[in-house]
């Protein structure tokens, strides 16, 4: 049996279905922050090149296309919705494939069941098998896409929108074998953006949510693909990822360890490589006290995380782009100690050339420091040096909002009400309707209220 074989065998039968409730309630959570995350960006008109084009494309209507009141076919609307999901670089991150998990399996999910009509227990299903897909595929090579220069989101994601959308669109095993094939030839999404600022990691998963809903559509009316699209000598890690996957990790324990509960949810709206950093400085900040006057900043950084955050020094230090300041661990730490906190406001175009950010920025020295495990899930620790003298240091076992140290219930839904513009009757219900998904006749409410609560500010 070939990975894509194994893996659609799995996909399709009733595991997913029948997955224990902690991983059912796991799910819920992500989508939740997902659909916020999503809403947040449409209020701020983040992913408008996306709107557009989707909207632009029509088709049947088939799906939403969330904040426009418009439906186009589900692969427009996937196109859309992902694009929204990780616009602001606010939504889950799991950290042992490095991979973007709801960013690739939301969209599918929504854009194709409601083309399908799914129930909301059907449309659960389909999400943890498309969860467990994205994480599996990611934390068999860690940090191997990334050392190639790809987004591991895109090259995993789009093979996991092709599961969810054969699961929704009732494909049988062989031909979604053949849609993961097809999503294979698709896989990619390059890292250029680091060197320039670009928007272009935005449209990574609503490319992939996209293109594995044409996969399966492809797919289903005859197209092939190869089996061997996985593990092959020409397949997704021999071409793509840049260490040796161990691509046993992607089947063995189907069905009974679950991926689906290691998803971070994050806390800050910045690369998850630095979420640890800020952690430990925030730390150190508590033992200062509020008014400290920080002289010299001590980051010591996971070599893997080094090359995304902290490098080339020169460019980190005076960021060009929001998405240029998101994955700057100096500029950002150096946010967090002079404003105790790193929000969306953060990263706002008018923060980005704060006088006091660049200054300390250009104090921050970063050493690399071999940790075992994945950058994602290494310790934090952050050593400030004080303008009275003093040094204090700040230390982390691993990032908040993963599994070793999840949000609270509270933290979650508080995330998600900032991200929906506040508590209203709307946020309120659609909160309420996703975390009890199972007991959905189908999404038509789901996608109106997202619908609504995405509308751009302007225009809300």
């Amino acid at each position: 049996m070939t990975v894509a074989r194994t893996l659609a065998a799995w996909a399709l039968g009733p595991g997913p279905a029948d997955a224990p409730e902690e991983v059912r309630r796991a799910a819920c959570r992500h989508l939740l922050d997902g659909f916020g995350t999503a809403v947040a960006a449409g209020r701020a008109g983040a992913a408008a090149p996306a709107i557009a084009v989707a909207r632009g494309l029509g088709g049947p209507p088939e799906s939403s296309i969330p904040g426009t009141g418009a439906r186009g076919s589900a692969v427009a609307a996937a196109l859309a919705t992902g694009t929204l999901v990780h616009a602001l670089d606010f939504d889950d991150t799991h950290a042992g494939g490095l991979v973007h998990a709801t960013a690739a399996v939301l969209p599918a999910a929504l854009a194709v069941g409601e083309q399908t009509g799914a129930t909301g227990a059907e449309v659960l299903a389909a999400a943890v098998a498309g969860y467990e897909t994205v994480c599996r595929l990611g934390a068999a090579a860690p940090h191997a896409f990334h050392a190639r220069g790809l987004h591991a989101t895109m090259a995993c994601g789009v093979l996991a929108a092709a599961v969810v959308a054969a699961r929704l669109m009732r494909l049988d095993p062989g031909t979604t074998v053949d849609a993961l094939g097809v999503a294979g030839s698709q896989a990619g999404g390059l890292l250029e953006f680091l060197s320039t600022g670009a928007s272009t990691k935005q449209l990574h998963p609503g490319l992939a949510s996209a293109s594995g809903i044409l996969a399966a559509r492809l797919a289903a009316a005859g197209a092939s693909g190869p089996e061997t699209v996985i593990e092959g000598p020409h397949g997704l890690y021999a071409a793509l990822a840049g260490r040796p996957a161990d691509t046993a990790r992607i089947t063995d324990g189907l069905g009974e360890t679950w991926e689906t509960t290691r998803i971070t949810i994050k806390p800050y709206p910045a690369c998850q490589l630095m979420h640890v950093t800020l952690d430990a400085a925030a730390e150190a900040l508590r033992t200062a006290g509020p008014e400290a006057e920080v002289s010299e900043v001590t980051a010591y950084v996971h070599p893997d995380s080094a090359d995304i955050v902290c490098e080339p020094a020169d460019r980190k230090l005076a960021p060009r782009t929001p998405y240029d300041a998101k994955f700057s661990l100096p500029w950002s730490v150096a946010a967090l100690l002079l404003d105790g906190e790193v929000t969306l406001g953060t990263y706002a175009p008018e923060s980005l050339h704060r006088h006091d950010a660049a200054v300390l920025a250009a104090r921050v020295r970063t050493e690399v420091t071999p940790f075992p495990g994945v950058a994602a899930d290494a310790p934090g620790h952050v050593r400030l040096r004080l303008a009275d003298g003093r040094e204090v240091e700040g230390r982390v076992p691993r990032s908040a909002g993963g599994p070793g140290n999840p949000l609270s219930e509270a933290a979650l839904l508080a995330k998600f009400t900032a991200n929906a513009g506040g508590p209203s009757p709307d946020a309120d219900d659609l909160a309420r309707r996703v975390a009890a998904l199972a007991a959905e006749p189908d999404l038509t409410a789901i996608a109106a209220l997202a619908d609504r609560l995405a509308a751009p500010e302007e225009n809300a």
